[in-house]
């Protein structure tokens, strides 16, 4: 089976995600004069956006990956991979809930909760990608328990946690992506420095 054709589109579901994130922000209708303040009150729906646009990059970066290590694809494989997308595109609903209620002053643990819900889907919809991939690879990698796992176990942590506070919530999802941001980069400079 083809690889390009699977990934160009891919490609263009994470563009499409990350794109409709930019909805979520919604201008402020304010009086004159005090649009700087309203700018600044917006603050939760630009920590959601930018939580949620990272997260789309961190997945894209390592489904690319992924692709670029395996050597062929076969059917199931697929459809994991449409799984996994079918989640990276929800990621601009519960985007957009989040920041309204975050704004709205109510039900911010409820929105939490369902953006929680939609990223351990996206952290299981991920793992059985990666897991399902490893049989395609062109070299054996030692597993990543701590990239692997990190996932699985913080993002239902986080949403469980979104009930008794939704900020507690929201910091363990930003901590989640930088993780995954940071660990990645961290491991190549130590592999670099070793050569």
């Amino acid at each position: 089976m083809n690889k390009t054709r699977a990934e160009a589109f891919s490609d263009g579901v994470f563009a499409v995600a990350a794109t409709l994130l930019i909805f979520s922000l919604a201008a402020p209708a304010v009086k004159s004069g005090l649009l700087s303040r309203a700018l600044l009150n917006e603050w939760p729906s630009y920590a959601a956006y930018a939580i949620s646009f990272m997260t789309i990059v961190v997945i894209w970066v390592n489904h690319h990956i992924v692709f670029d290590s395996m050597d062929r694809i076969d059917r199931p494989f697929l459809f994991l991979n449409a799984l996994l997308l079918l989640t990276v595109a929800a990621i601009p609903f519960p985007t957009a809930v989040l920041a309204h209620y975050l704004q709205a002053g109510h039900d911010q643990q409820t929105a939490a909760f369902a953006y929680g819900a939609t990223m351990s889907a996206m952290a299981v919809a991920f793992s059985l990608f990666s897991l399902y991939a490893r049989r395609f690879l062109r070299t054996h990698l030692p597993f990543d328990w701590l990239g692997f796992s990190t996932g699985l176990a913080l993002f239902p942590l986080a949403t469980l946690l979104a009930l008794v506070s939704f900020r507690l919530s929201l910091a363990l999802y930003a901590c989640v992506t930088l993780f995954y941001v940071a660990l990645p980069i961290i491991r190549e400079r130590v592999m670099r420095s070793r050569n």
